[in-house]
């Protein structure tokens, strides 16, 4: 069975429901906090997937996943490059995506070329937004309709590049995996990009397609009752595109 590590700290409270959905996925989740790991009382590299879930880690108090990012660089940073050259899944939603990047880790390995900053709006925005699903290098959202909606919570979520050097590199290569768009599929503004992100790019992946980071939420987009328009919908599905997600991630490991 495919045992994912869900990394946990102080501020961390989206770990229950990835756990959730990674149990319905088939696979066996342990949720662990970080101080297990920088104690060696655990190891990253006995498990085929990490995931580090969304929240406010140690209270963004310097800035979005700004501590999280630095401990696991300063404290398990060959295990965690190590981890990835064994081709094992890493994937960080929401803070957990402001952890890779700020870590270094997104969009490219041990390359600080990104950050995510403040929304447009200077504040909180909570809301389902729909998303266009690139086709990207990730083997992650195979199988998923063009157009997909998820939730988003985050005040820090606006993706911005260092040059536009880098915005064409991660275009070319295939590393962006969801861009917010409107309901017809079309790029647009604020509301429907939350935070005004450079290109409305929602998620990237690393240059190998298995570190992948998005701001949206797939955990809280499992089943059909989870989006809010469910009880008008005509078609009522029994899972929704969160679920595909991670049964992707799953399948990949196995």
């Amino acid at each position: 069975m495919v045992k994912v590590l869900i990394l946990r700290t102080a501020g961390t409270n989206c770990d229950y429901e990835t756990e959730w959905v990674c149990k319905l996925a088939g696979a066996h989740p342990s949720r662990i906090h970080i101080r297990e790991i920088t104690s060696g009382r655990k190891n990253i590299l006995d498990f085929d997937v990490l995931i580090i879930p969304g929240g406010f880690s140690y209270g963004d108090d310097l800035g979005a996943g700004k501590v999280l990012a630095n401990e696991l660089m300063l404290k398990c940073y060959e295990q965690i490059e190590k981890f990835r050259e064994k081709k094992r899944p890493i994937i960080g939603i929401c803070n957990g995506f402001q952890v890779l990047v700020k870590g270094k880790m997104l969009p490219f390995w041990n390359k600080s070329t990104a950050s995510l900053v403040w929304n447009d709006s200077g504040r909180f925005e909570d809301r389902w937004v729909y998303l266009r699903v690139e086709r990207s290098k990730s083997p992650f959202f195979k199988n998923l309709p063009e157009i997909i909606r998820f939730p988003v919570a985050h005040a820090e979520g606006k993706f911005v590049v260092k040059s536009n050097y880098v915005l064409e590199k991660i275009e070319k290569d295939k590393q962006i995996v969801l861009r917010y768009v409107d309901a017809s599929g079309e790029s647009a503004s604020y509301p429907y990009n939350p935070n005004g992100s450079i290109g409305n790019i929602a998620g990237v992946c690393d240059e190998t397609g298995l570190v992948v980071g998005m701001m949206p939420h797939p955990e809280r987009a499992v089943v059909g009752i989870h989006p809010p328009d469910w009880y008008r919908r005509v078609e009522r599905e029994t899972y929704f595109y969160g679920y595909k997600f991670f049964t992707n991630v799953i399948e990949y490991c196995s």
